[in-house]
């Protein structure tokens, strides 16, 4: 049997999936012996014993300074910033793809204006928003919804657009106004395609989240892994990228499960 044709079950995909999160961890363990075998004070890549002597210390003990759990606090911070801009993102690409879909009139006004935007790359209205919006959490959420609001936007509207023409005419003989179109034709078709460009938003996410916080904050995930680079604190830092992916892969899991509980027609599923 050809590859191509073949099926993978779901346990069978799991074990298939691990495996080579497995073999890189192996990897890791041996040319990190291999580099304290030559050199017992080698911090570029810590052995596992180091790690967690670091992050016991960020994860149960309070800091002296803050009297907070470090870790637990970097997280909480990370995660408020990295939710409230998902959701403003999803709110807009919502309202505003839908409008742009359905509409052809604000579609041609407005169209490319937003493709416009969309091209801009984020870094580098990071200072703009710093200048705007001063220091705080406004400018390091609102760098991430200008990161990746634009393309769900984009993604939305043309889905939308692109709509078999027959359901809008079927609509219409109906009585169908332009409302009922966005609200019984559009949205519901929509939506799985909003979950899907959010789950594709999550790494652009992430990265204009830790790099606001790189540059300015005093507590978040991105904000620790800089702080401790200085110091080649690599036993900090492996730690913290890897929560950081776990994070991701959570939230993306929670997603595709709410989009096959909430929309089994998508995905090919009978009720």
């Amino acid at each position: 049997m050809r590859w191509v044709n073949q099926r993978i079950s779901r346990t069978n995909g799991l074990m298939m999936g691990v495996l080579p999160i497995l073999a890189l961890i192996l990897l890791y363990l041996v040319l990190a012996g291999e580099r304290h075998a030559v050199n017992p004070a080698d911090k570029i890549l810590p052995m596992p014993g180091q790690m967690v002597d670091a992050m016991t210390a960020l994860v149960a003990e309070r800091d002296p300074l803050s009297g907070r759990y470090l870790f637990w606090a970097d997280t909480w911070a990370s995660l408020q910033r990295l939710l409230l801009g998902l959701g403003i993102s999803t709110a807009s690409a919502l309202l505003v793809g839908l409008v742009l879909g359905v509409l052809p009139p604000v579609r041609a006004a407005f169209g490319m204006l937003v493709t416009g935007i969309a091209v801009i790359p984020p870094i580098a209205l990071l200072p703009i928003l710093f200048i705007a919006f001063g220091l705080g959490e406004t400018a390091k959420v609102a760098l991430i919804v200008v990161g990746i609001a634009p393309f769900m936007i984009r993604d939305i509207a043309g889905h939308i657009g692109s709509l078999p023409r027959e359901q809008i005419v079927k609509a219409q003989t109906l009585g169908a106004s332009t409302w009922q179109l966005m609200l019984r034709v559009a949205l519901p078709q929509s939506m799985p395609r909003l979950i899907q460009a959010v789950r594709l938003s999550l790494g652009p996410a992430w990265v204009f989240l830790i790099s606001a916080e790189a540059i300015a904050a005093d507590v978040g995930l991105g904000y620790r892994i800089f702080l401790v680079r200085r110091y080649l604190a690599m036993d900090v830092i492996l730690p913290y990228v890897a929560w950081i992916a776990l994070l991701a892969v959570v939230l993306d899991f929670l997603l595709v499960q709410a989009s096959r509980r909430g929309f089994r027609w998508a995905h090919g599923e009978n009720r």
